[in-house]
């Protein structure tokens, strides 16, 4: 696979917050002097480092394992998407309520677990959180691993940048542009999955040929925004997860989606104002 645009963003995304929560904590822990403490922070982000590369190389394996047959491959996508869709929209319903304050957020629990093993455990579970998330849109998206490290490179020097204050960046703007990005994404994972499910339904035969659920919201997939080939409807596949012949279940089910996190998005930056 080649590098891509989505690929990149997500490990940027993701990959420049985990590393702003580490370099948040150890700060934090300087402030509190309690140096002797900050190994077991890096202790933590190894651990959430593995747990992140098991459930990537899980999701791989079962992914080889059920894609022997067309109609497994789109029942197992569509579970996992789902399933993945799930813990996806937990992170973004986190980053919409603590986004701005993520940097009170950390001290606080590193207040309510100050000990070895609460540091060790706070660094681990918010890195796992990330590394989990980047590991769900890597395999549901398909990004290449080159996308994914290309961005977590870019995200790490921006991080070190920052944490050495050589230059200075509005961390906000920066998330809640990522945190919109990350909202088209989900959609486009709920439309996908519920496509794929509606797709294997109906190859197993549970779903007549001529069933409602199967009628397309529209159809431009003979114009240049075909998802796959247009030379406008696959830029916008890539960017924004665009489908140009959606059923009308995966069409209200992945532009609702979006208006309903846009919508509580939108609330909390008024409530924020």
């Amino acid at each position: 696979m080649s590098i891509s645009l989505p690929g990149i963003l997500m490990g940027f995304r993701e990959g420049l917050e985990a590393f702003l929560v580490v370099a948040i904590i150890i700060h934090y822990l300087g402030k509190l002097n309690l140096h002797a403490f900050k190994k077991y922070v890096g202790y933590g982000v190894c651990t959430g480092i593995l747990v992140s590369l098991f459930l990537g190389a899980l999701l791989t394996y079962m992914g080889n394992l059920f894609g022997n047959t067309s109609l497994m491959s789109k029942m197992w996508e569509s579970a996992a998407s789902l399933a993945a869709l799930t813990l996806v929209t937990t992170f973004i319903v986190w980053m919409i309520n603590h986004g701005r304050n993520m940097a009170k957020h950390v001290e606080n629990q590193i207040d309510s677990n100050l000990s070895k093993t609460g540091v060790f455990l706070v660094s681990a579970m918010m890195v796992a959180r990330e590394g989990v998330e980047i590991a769900i849109f890597a395999f549901a998206g398909q990004y290449s691993i080159e996308s994914i490290f290309t961005g977590l490179f870019v995200a790490l020097a921006l991080a070190i940048l920052i944490f050495l204050s050589l230059i200075k960046v509005n961390l906000g703007t920066v998330f809640n542009i990522t945190l919109v990005y990350l909202i088209l994404q989900a959609g486009y994972l709920l439309g996908y999955g519920l496509h794929e499910g509606i797709s294997a339904l109906k190859d197993a035969g549970y779903i007549a040929k001529d069933s409602i659920i199967l009628i397309k919201a529209f159809d431009l997939s003979s114009t240049v925004l075909n998802n796959k080939e247009g030379i406008i409807g696959l830029p916008l596949n890539i960017l924004l997860g665009w489908y140009s012949k959606p059923e009308w279940l995966q069409f209200i089910a992945h532009y609702g989606y979006e208006s309903a996190m846009f919508l509580l998005l939108k609330k909390q930056w008024t409530a924020q104002k």
